[in-house]
């Protein structure tokens, strides 16, 4: 197609408040991400947690403001398609050098997308492939991460420089010896003794910030030789700032940063050279996910369709309604190929759920703006989703347009002539297997081999991991409301996850009660609740008959968890919260703390 004349000023205009636009959102995010190291410092970690939750709704207030000027100065949904040509193809030349060029292009789409009719949804008018490369982009005052080249008996200097160098203004209880068992803790890994030609260490330039934490990223180079790595900061006092824990190798570094926590707050001036180093400590997550936990989630929703029309594009199966127990709210469907499934919430509800799709959609915001403390599944929400039709199975189709009809629309008024199907509105989360599912398994193969070891290892394990899940939740002010196992998933590191949504609550807003005792035999006898119930009583001794029925679950439950059938718990934990309160809730296990941390067999043997 030949490219429109670049004559319009008009599009000129438009296209300079488009990127003034991006540029006033992303110094309002810079400005709010290096807030958090003076909030680190000061302890104030109610408002770490309220910035974090507010920094959410930056993008799209700034979307709705430009949308708003566009509108108003330029009536940009009249203009002609050859003017919005223009404005992208003038837009791409004001990119030419920036720092962010990948985020400008996603605010551009949108802005653009809630102006224009979805029949311009394609690269002429928006930015589908991206137009500008972010290879080698780097910041202009410092670079991205700072090398240090520590010599033989000379680490733990090395190390105590690098803490230094982050600036905190706040001391270290005792920085000599944190950076004593930092090195210890390297050499470790790495192999006393064998420290090779190339020996440094890199480290990216911000700290990363989230709840209590702060965390140093970086790699050891040992030679051919490369081990990621991060290190904990906390503040647990105002005797100053200590190094808790050092976590080593990508599956470490990946549940740090999982889609099940809330965001990290990074002060970047080039986000794309971030992500760069990022991915080459962990090379399997994608970089969607890596913007996401920059708090960057526009990019990762943008890279993330990408990628999933990239995968439409080499793949061949089809569209199915997703195993496992049907939810009530939630239409929910996959592709097998494809480690994600899409949630549509659906047009009706059975009586016993009185809720509404604009409670469930609030729902699913509270997650998203909330610590999800590592057992809350992250969600991407999309709107105007074109599916091609042919890759759904019948059976899906029929039941999407029999639970979800008002959210669909084909590209042609007879969907039997038509090439696509349109979703208005969708949640899609990676994928994992559902935990009743997980234990059905775990329970057939019991059922061929009573006393495997390996499977009664794994039957305790993921209990244990369940009540974990719901303890975590608790000390982060949520109850999950509807606690029986299909609504968590098993994730591939073993983690138990919650991923239904539609009754959480905030432990602050329920009522936890004991179940009366029996006025009379009556009473007793009866099948049916006796007793007034109201819309936010909680009783957590009836969460046993619904959980506990196999003897070995009760077993493990009771042995680890049989606290959360006792209302004191929740009132307990309740209080604390009320109190303000926040837990401490560790991305990292205990064997990664070096306040606990293993001697070197040279201590051992003095």
């Amino acid at each position: 197609m030949k490219a429109p004349v670049l004559d319009s000023n008009v599009a000129q205009e438009m296209a300079q408040a488009l990127l003034h636009g991006f540029e006033r959102h992303y110094r309002l995010f810079r400005e709010s991400s290096a807030s958090a190291k003076p909030r680190f410092e000061q302890r104030n970690w109610s408002e770490q947690q309220s910035a974090q939750r507010e920094r959410i709704a930056f993008y799209d207030q700034r979307v709705a403001e430009t949308v708003a000027q566009l509108t108003e100065q330029f009536a940009a949904g009249s203009q002609p398609t050859a003017v919005w040509q223009q404005v992208k193809l003038l837009f791409i030349g004001m990119l030419v050098g920036h720092h962010q060029p990948e985020l400008a292009e996603t605010f551009f789409n949108s802005v653009t997308t809630k102006i224009l009719h979805r029949h311009y949804f394609r690269n002429d008018f928006i930015f589908v492939r991206p137009a500008i490369s972010t290879e080698y982009l780097e910041a202009d005052d410092t670079p991205t991460y700072r090398a240090y080249y520590p010599k033989r008996n000379e680490l733990a200097a090395s190390m105590q420089q690098m803490l230094l160098d982050f600036g905190l203004t706040v001391p270290f209880v005792a920085i000599e010896a944190d950076a004593q068992r930092v090195a210890r803790a390297f050499e470790r890994q790495l192999g006393r003794g064998r420290m090779r030609p190339n020996f440094q260490v890199q480290v990216l330039d911000s700290l990363f910030f989230r709840n209590k934490g702060a965390y140093v990223v970086g790699k050891l180079i040992n030679g051919f030789q490369e081990e990621p790595f991060a290190l904990a900061l906390l503040h647990p006092s105002a005797d100053g700032v200590v190094v808790d824990a050092a976590l080593f190798g990508a599956a470490e570094l990946q549940i740090l940063f999982s889609f099940t926590r809330a965001y990290f707050m990074v002060d970047m001036q080039v986000p794309s050279a971030y992500v760069q180093f990022l991915r080459t400590l962990m090379p399997r997550k994608p970089r969607a996910e890596l913007y996401n936990a920059l708090g960057l989630a526009k990019q990762g929703k943008t890279l993330f369709y990408r990628d999933f029309l990239h995968h439409l594009r080499h793949s061949t199966d089809r569209f199915r309604v997703a195993p496992g127990i049907k939810g009530m709210v939630m239409m929910v469907f996959d592709l097998p190929s494809f480690p994600f499934v899409f949630k549509v919430i659906k047009d009706h509800y059975p009586p016993q759920k009185e809720t509404t799709r604009e409670q469930i959609k609030d729902k699913y915001l509270l997650v998203k703006q909330h610590d999800r403390v590592g057992r809350m599944a992250d969600t991407m929400e999309y709107s105007l989703v074109a599916f091609p039709l042919a890759r759904f199975e019948p059976a899906l189709l029929q039941e999407l347009q029999a639970q979800v009809g008002s959210q669909l629309e084909f590209s042609d008024p007879n969907p039997a002539q038509a090439d696509e199907v349109v979703i208005r509105h969708v949640y899609i989360e990676r994928r994992m297997i559902p935990l009743n599912i997980y234990l059905q398994e775990v329970f057939d193969a019991l059922n061929e081999r009573p006393d495997d070891a390996a499977t009664l290892q794994q039957l305790q394990h993921v209990v244990v991991e369940y009540g974990n899940a719901i303890k975590e939740m608790v000390a982060a002010n949520i109850f999950p409301g509807d606690m029986l196992w299909k609504n968590f998933g098993v994730t591939r590191h073993g983690k138990v996850v919650f991923y239904d949504y539609d009754e959480i609550e905030y432990i602050t807003d329920c009522n936890f009660r004991e179940v009366p005792s029996p006025r009379n035999e009556e009473d007793e006898m009866s099948g049916e609740i006796w007793y007034a119930v109201g819309p936010r009583d909680v009783f957590p001794e009836t969460f046993a008959p619904f959980l506990l029925g196999n003897a070995k679950v009760r077993d493990v439950f009771m042995a680890a968890h049989a606290d959360l059938l006792d209302p004191a718990y929740w009132r307990m934990h309740q209080e604390r919260i009320k109190q303000g309160h926040i837990s401490d809730v560790y991305p990292y296990e205990a064997h990664s703390r070096l306040t606990v941390e293993t001697p070197t067999a040279q201590e051992v043997s003095a």
